[in-house]
């Protein structure tokens, strides 16, 4: 579902339209489980972190600003929120390979978008593709990432800093 159709449901849950939010949802929700599933390892805890995430639009979709993003990624954004408190709270990270290597097989784009951003991860410095890996993909704190990487916290923040403004660039966003 595109921004054009997400945009008026967002507003209609904003006034409390629980149709609308009913609607979201069904059009939203694989795409947000898929991200905190990926991020957790655990079923049980998706579902909880995806439960967690609608109860936050539901209450603050009046929050949404047209001007940060669009309203998927506004979405997406609490729901990869929600996945990092089970992680911290909880303790739930599992065990996994901190490899530091991208991968988007499992994300919801379509051939030449899929093509376009896996060729502008290539394009990034070692440094900053692995920062960027460890902090978006496997869910990690900055700081958490420093540790991993054994580099100061001001150079991985300015690694993933600048990773994501070339990978900005080269998507023209």
């Amino acid at each position: 579902m595109e921004q054009e159709e997400l945009l008026p449901l967002l507003y209609d849950v904003s006034r409390g339209e629980k149709a609308a939010f009913a609607t979201l949802y069904e059009h939203t929700s694989d795409h947000l489980f898929a991200v905190v599933l990926k991020m957790l390892r655990r079923r049980d805890l998706a579902e909880e972190a995806l439960q967690d995430a609608y109860v936050q639009i539901w209450q603050h979709a009046d929050s949404y600003h047209r001007g940060r993003g669009t309203v998927l990624t506004w979405m997406v954004s609490i729901a990869r929120y929600r996945a990092l408190d089970s992680i911290r709270y909880k303790k739930a990270r599992p065990e996994q390979s901190l490899d530091g290597e991208i991968s988007i097989s499992d994300a919801p784009l379509r051939g030449d978008d899929q093509r376009k951003l896996h060729q502008c991860i290539e394009d990034l410095d070692h440094e900053q593709r692995q920062a960027i890996s460890l902090a978006y993909f496997h869910g990690l704190s900055h700081e958490e990432v420093k540790n991993h990487l054994e580099s100061p916290l001001g150079t991985v923040k300015s690694w993933i800093r600048r990773g994501l403004k070339n990978l900005m660039r080269c998507l023209s966003l």
